[in-house]
């Protein structure tokens, strides 16, 4: 093969492999040919049970509230903090060994139970040690917001927290900034909590079928993990006219070589 040829067959073959495309690039591709395509998508998920060093927002309300003061207590630790300090401060988390303590009512176990469980569970030991119908009990149980950690190819990468009951995965990368260019969108890996330990999941945002995932919605304490994609390692640059510039580069370096070689 000559120089030339050769150097032509390497040019191209190194600016098809290197650029980054934009199909890897899009979210929630589809069949191009299937024009406002309809789609089911499984909105229902799994409830979530809570886990150890989750942290619970309880609240009682009856006609009377004088009398449920005990029960929703504000910190004297802290009294002028707001929003997630305060929840902190006046939250109920569970311990190792999976418990609340509530004022009166003692240690209350609520590991694998979900907020409706514990909601029902607290009405039911209200209504019998405390109250008589006419008291108009309600109880609000919620978790207090959904934390998570994102790492790796994210424009803001770290631990956030957002105060909605189902967050989805695309809410919380956008939440943090985004996938980088150079991010593989269509291998996020989620690393959840189990009561048995942690279990690693995948899931591919490039494809339409995302949504129907079971893990297209976040739980409190997910890691989601952004790998690169293997054109950050390569280092030849992420878009065409970066690629073109390197290519050249090494094209230019190789002709060199074979020139000094032929006059030899």
């Amino acid at each position: 093969m000559k120089p030339v040829y050769f150097i032509i067959f390497l040019f191209f073959t190194l600016i098809t492999t290197s650029c980054i495309s934009t199909k890897q690039l899009t979210y929630f591709q589809e069949d191009s040919s299937a024009a406002d395509s309809l789609m089911f998508v499984r909105k229902l998920q799994e409830p979530y049970r809570l886990q150890v060093h989750d942290l619970l927002s309880i609240r009682i309300k009856v006609l009377d509230q004088e009398t449920v003061g005990i029960f929703n207590p504000i910190s004297d630790a802290n009294p002028n903090a707001t929003g997630e300090e305060r929840l902190y401060y006046d939250g109920f988390v569970v311990d190792v060994h999976g418990n609340i303590r509530i004022p009166i009512l003692g240690k209350i176990n609520v590991l694998g139970y979900t907020v409706d469980e514990i909601r029902e569970m607290l009405e039911e030991r209200l209504m019998e040690d405390f109250f008589k119908e006419e008291a108009n009990l309600f109880v609000t149980v919620k978790l207090s917001g959904i934390r998570y950690t994102i790492n790796g190819e994210i424009n803001r990468p770290g631990s956030n927290i957002i105060y909605r009951d189902q967050v989805s995965i695309m809410e919380a990368i956008a939440n943090s900034g985004d996938i980088t260019i150079e991010g593989n969108r269509s291998d996020v890996v989620i690393v959840r909590q189990y009561p048995a330990g942690q279990r690693v999941h995948r899931i591919d945002l490039t494809k339409i079928d995302a949504m129907n995932s079971p893990y297209y919605y976040i739980k409190p304490n997910d890691l989601i993990l952004v790998n690169p994609l293997k054109q950050k390692s390569w280092g030849s640059g992420t878009t065409g006219f970066e690629s073109i510039r390197t290519i050249a580069t090494i094209v230019g370096a190789i002709s060199t070589t074979l020139l000094l070689i032929n006059r030899l």
